[in-house]
């Protein structure tokens, strides 16, 4: 793992996070959070996309619910919502969990957004106006639109507990995304799970911190990694499947050619997915694939594998699937990261 004091100025407390996607009732996700805060995760982030019970219906629940946790969305985009309107609900969250909510901010999810006719809208300049414009409007300024948006003299009518100052994450993987996180955002949540990938992605964020002004502060790079623990290692890999299959039917050449995936069969996956036959996608998945884009297996295998990607990450968030049982795979994770980071 990376020496808190290789990062940044002066090192900063690393972070273990995890991402509960919200595709179960709400009771259930609030019944998740509590356990994964119980089990030693110190972030929750809930997943957005509009085809999924609401993110911030459920981060509140969970902000009554916990009580040490810090709670944001991972991530949120800045198409299906006018910044002001987010900037507001960051802000709403931190009132209501008392100063603890983290603003998870990215382009968004290119096959959802298609569906809301907003696919042609992804960029890093939504993003980056995005969270600049919160900052302003959390401090108690008044701000008018930017290059992406419109806006009036717009402002908050309150303050949030921790200011101008609710840390922002950006949440994406290409390097012109992971450059910017690094010269502007305090964090960037990586979509990676291989220490390959992370190494690439510090180089990247390098380039940015080059150009940071001091007054951002620590910056913390943070494998935002898709995880599936079971004791039964085989079990944990066919869990894998799925999101495994939309990885990588999503993923740049240059990360295929990285891992020696077959880019003619990621395709193969990807128009499966895109005819709605799921079935054969998540069979075409090889378990290199499974290797490239999951840390999946028992949690011995997924420590081994967390400990390899702390040597270029500071940080950790465990996404999904999390496993083929969610309780069980709650405390796995924790298991396997208080090894990985012994």
């Amino acid at each position: 793992m990376r020496d808190a004091t290789d990062a940044g100025d002066g090192g900063h407390d690393p972070m273990l996070g995890i991402e509960l996607a919200p595709e179960h009732p709400v009771d259930r996700m609030v019944e998740l959070g509590t356990l994964a805060e119980e089990s030693g995760f110190d972030s929750l982030f809930v997943s957005h996309h509009y085809n999924n019970r609401d993110a911030f219906s459920v981060l509140s629940r969970l902000a009554a619910a916990t009580e040490d946790a810090r709670l944001g969305p991972g991530v949120v985009n800045p198409l299906e919502f006018h910044p002001a309107t987010l900037a507001s609900k960051v802000a709403t969250l931190d009132e209501a969990s008392g100063g603890r909510a983290v603003f998870g901010v990215g382009p968004g999810d290119p096959s959802t957004l298609r569906n809301l006719g907003l696919g042609d809208e992804r960029g890093l300049r939504p993003v980056l106006e995005a969270f600049k414009t919160a900052r302003k409007l959390w401090a108690g300024d008044r701000v008018d639109g930017a290059s992406t948006f419109d806006a009036d003299d717009a402002g908050l009518n309150y303050e949030p507990p921790q200011g101008a100052d609710i840390p922002v994450y950006v949440g994406g993987e290409g390097p012109h995304m992971c450059r910017m996180a690094g010269k502007h955002a305090d964090g960037l949540l990586f979509n990676g799970s291989h220490p390959d990938d992370l190494a690439w992605a510090r180089e990247q964020v390098a380039q940015g911190e080059a150009d940071r002004p001091d007054s951002r502060g620590d910056f913390d790079l943070a494998a935002y990694a898709a995880v599936s623990v079971a004791a039964d290692p085989d079990e944990a890999r066919e869990a894998a499947r799925p999101p495994v299959a939309f990885i990588a039917a999503g993923a740049a050449p240059p990360v295929l050619e990285r891992h020696g995936v077959d880019a003619d069969r990621a395709g193969d996956i990807g128009d499966h997915i895109s005819a709605g036959d799921f079935s054969e996608a998540f069979e075409l998945v090889t378990p290199a694939m499974v290797d490239a884009f999951c840390m999946a297996g028992d949690a011995e295998a997924v420590a081994e594998r967390m400990a390899a990607v702390l040597d270029h990450a500071d940080s950790l968030v465990v996404g999904s699937p999390l496993g083929p049982d969610l309780d069980a795979a709650i405390e796995l994770a924790a298991e396997a990261a208080a090894r990985a980071t012994e």
